[in-house]
């Protein structure tokens, strides 16, 4: 059999600016909390991402970076807001680009859901740590806590301006790392987020209360991030389709958030919703392709490319999203912590598309 008997839609490249993707099945942004205190990457990042991208994944999304070290979630988290962290990510985006995948970046800024424990200490991501035992200081849009961590302290002008030059800088970095796509995180409750959200955004002056108050901040830095980085690459949005909560983010605010967003530049947006709030009622709900249809709603109103992420852990559902015309790729999360090679899942008898070293276990 040919190599185009086992290409479904998800097989097929998808050109975004001067960027080939060679396949529209793309590695999600997970964090590892495995950096080191200087924020570079590690031998377990090369690894990690390494073997998703000979795994045959067409986009390896590197966790979020962090834009600074007060943007960061936890100690451990990776940074890209100076050379000599750019310099170290060149062996990831380097090892990655010779296994014929294109390394990408995801940048954030946590807000109010800085500055606590990794998941597997203590209480993990609900488990805030202090200034005095190696914290720091969090900012949010309003002096409103994420669950029981650190209450923020209500950003100030200053503050927003260094936001905005944090992502800018970050972006510049990226460049000179060698990625060829970044993602401004602007989802699941991080800084971007909560000034979206009536829900942790309480402010009355020109950053509240009207959508496009709360949008201003989030739009100001998605020009500087597409003015910072160059032309001929996309620049991804991580876009919440709602809050799932009273009150919060619905998807006609994301469609006109997302319409504005293709005013200034941006080229795909990543498709996803929740996770503002610490409310069990406020989760996504157990499905299959759970922002799937959000993804194919804001694709049309605003005629970006799209890619939902959530529960896609089926290369036939990932297939058949594809085939319908729903998205333009998919970005899978879990079912590659699990399988690095799930995106060759279905083409055991097509040995091109796998490592020739593998060739003897077809």
């Amino acid at each position: 059999m040919s190599s185009t008997e086992f290409a479904g839609p998800e097989m097929t490249p998808l050109r975004l600016r001067e960027v080939t993707i060679p396949n529209r099945l793309w590695m999600s942004p997970m964090a590892q909390y495995a950096a080191g205190t200087d924020g570079k990457p590690t031998d377990w990042h090369l690894v990690h991402y390494g073997a998703r991208a000979v795994g045959g994944v067409g986009l390896v999304m590197i966790e979020s970076n962090a834009v600074g070290p007060l943007h960061r979630t936890t100690s451990a988290d990776l940074g890209i807001w100076n050379e000599e962290q750019a310099a170290a990510h060149r062996r990831l985006t380097s090892f990655i680009a010779q296994q014929g995948a294109v390394p990408a970046v995801q940048l954030l800024a946590a807000g109010r859901k800085g500055s606590h424990q990794v998941p597997w200490e203590g209480e993990g991501q609900n488990g805030p740590v202090s200034v005095a035992d190696g914290g720091w200081d969090v900012f949010g849009p309003s002096a409103v806590p994420f669950g029981d961590l650190s209450v923020p302290r209500k950003a100030t002008s200053a503050d927003m301006d260094e936001v905005v030059e944090a992502f800018a800088r970050s972006a510049r970095m990226a460049h000179l790392a060698g990625y060829e796509v970044v993602e401004i995180h602007a989802a699941h409750g991080y800084l971007l987020h909560q000034f979206l959200s009536p829900l942790a955004n309480q402010r009355t002056d020109e950053y509240g209360g009207s959508l496009q108050n709360r949008m201003r901040l989030p739009l100001r830095v998605a020009e500087a991030v597409r003015e910072a980085f160059p032309a001929e690459k996309p620049v991804f949005v991580r876009i919440t389709a709602t809050d799932w909560a009273e009150g919060g983010i619905t998807i006609d605010e994301a469609v006109t958030f997302a319409k504005e967003l293709a005013t200034v530049g941006i080229d795909l947006l990543d498709v996803t919703s929740g996770v503002l709030v610490r409310d069990l009622e406020a989760r996504p709900p157990a499905r299959d392709g759970v922002n799937v249809e959000f993804a194919n709603t804001l694709k049309k109103a605003s005629g970006l490319a799209v890619a939902p992420v959530g529960q896609i852990a089926d290369l036939s559902l990932a297939g058949r999203v594809l085939a319908d015309g729903q998205a333009d790729a998919v970005l899978v999360g879990r079912a590659l912590l699990r399988d690095p090679y799930f995106a060759l899942r279905n083409r055991a008898g097509d040995p091109a598309a796998w490592p020739a070293r593998y060739h003897r276990a077809l």
